[in-house]
């Protein structure tokens, strides 16, 4: 069952606490597991547990995970897998993947009074599986969690010929994404949206917005509801993947579908969707018929314009020198693609699987030209998207 840990004592503890590595372990005990954590010093926190897959989530505010080894931990049966890093600025998370439905059983921290260091134990124990799914969830605390979005003015103004993008550099935080020779996803593509955003600013024409400007986790439900806050025009989501099979080079574009493309990109975005539910958010309600009828009318003008969208973001990197996939366009899944009224793309900058694309990717010059690739295809969508609108039914 969840359980929150108290938080009252707040106030009286700051500073950026740290992880003994060496005074920390996870094992098995005879119906469950147990896992302690050395910390520097106290910090405010709370445990809870989530579904599909099974999970054990611990936040705090805020711990320092560098040194942390999740491969230091692999003597737990209970726990398969364990991730750390920053959940969103000030706060982290700890996310251990259980093998079974282990409830919580008893958690607490203990501060020495002299030292100031603290200890975090925590034990689990197997349950039923109703029991489990009965406690199990997010608790809603407004000192941990994000206030309801504002009301905007529908009107908002903005500057005249001024297109709205959306730039969403994929994971961070707690999920790196792809990693190749200590290179992670997440850096490369925080990096690659500065970089188009300057492209864009330079060009003119261009109200450029971010769904994350640093190192911080962002559910791919708070990346949509970002783009529609902003009321931007368009909405371009940056990756650069890696696929076991090899196979994979170059650029591609990615627009929504129910059905894949290819088996590749089925496979990507099962891959980001499993990311999603180990970051510890679970977006798993389904909109009712009437909403799902709704969703389906505002795609019929949207997804049209979409697939121009991603030509045009093809033509543009093409003539830039590329390399684009063979099959540079394709369909998938993705459900950072979800948002029925805005033009959305996936873009796969290159993939770490694939030796010249690593290479390309950490080349300033390289990143620069597909920037201004993308600036180019946006620049030409934005005229066949004029030159469409009367077309489009209203």
């Amino acid at each position: 069952m969840g359980v929150c840990a108290p938080i009252s004592h707040a106030q009286e503890l700051s500073g950026l606490a740290r992880v003994d590595i060496s005074q920390s372990s996870l094992a098995d005990t005879n119906d469950g597991a147990q896992l302690v954590l050395s910390l520097s010093q106290g910090v405010p926190y709370r445990v809870f547990t989530l579904t599909e897959p099974y999970r054990l989530v611990v936040d705090f505010r805020e711990v320092d995970w560098q040194g942390l080894d999740p491969d230091a931990f692999d003597q737990s049966e209970v726990v398969s897998k364990l991730r750390a890093g920053t959940f969103r600025p000030g706060w982290s998370r700890l996310v251990a993947e259980l093998s079974g439905p282990y409830g919580i059983d008893t958690v607490g921290l203990a501060t020495d009074q002299e030292s100031g260091r603290a200890m975090l134990t925590l034990t689990l124990e197997e349950m039923r599986e109703k029991d489990f799914l009965a406690g199990a969830g997010a608790p809603y605390d407004p000192r941990w969690d994000l206030p309801p979005p504002a009301k905007l003015d529908p009107r908002r103004p903005r500057a005249a010929d001024t297109v709205r993008v959306m730039l969403d550099p994929g994971h961070g935080g707690i999920d790196p994404g792809a990693e190749r020779d200590g290179i992670d996803e997440k850096t490369l593509m925080m990096t690659f949206a500065r970089e188009l955003e300057e492209s864009l600013l330079r060009a003119g024409g261009f109200e450029v917005h971010l769904t994350r400007t640093g190192d911080y986790f962002v559910s791919l439900e708070r990346r949509i509801a970002m783009a529609h806050a902003a009321q931007v025009d368009v909405f371009i989501s940056l990756h650069a993947d890696s696929l076991a099979d090899g196979g994979a080079h170059g650029a591609t574009v990615y627009v929504l579908s129910d059905d894949a493309s290819d088996v590749a990109s089925a496979k990507l975005a099962e891959r980001h969707d499993r990311n999603e539910l180990l970051s510890g958010v679970d977006l798993s309600e389904a909109d009712d018929q009437v909403t799902a009828v709704l969703l389906d009318l505002a795609r019929q003008e949207t997804a049209p314009r979409s697939d121009v969208l991603a030509a045009s973001l093809v033509t543009g990197m093409g003539n830039t020198g590329g390399p684009l996939n063979r099959r540079p366009l394709r369909q998938a899944a993705f459900s950072v693609l979800k948002a029925a009224d805005i033009p959305s793309v996936l873009v796969e900058i290159g993939f770490l699987s694939s030796p010249r694309d690593f290479k390309n990717l950490q080349n300033t010059e390289w990143r620069l030209r597909m920037a201004n690739g993308i600036r180019d295809g946006l620049q030409l969508w934005l005229r066949e998207d004029s030159e469409m609108r009367p077309l489009v039914r209203h």
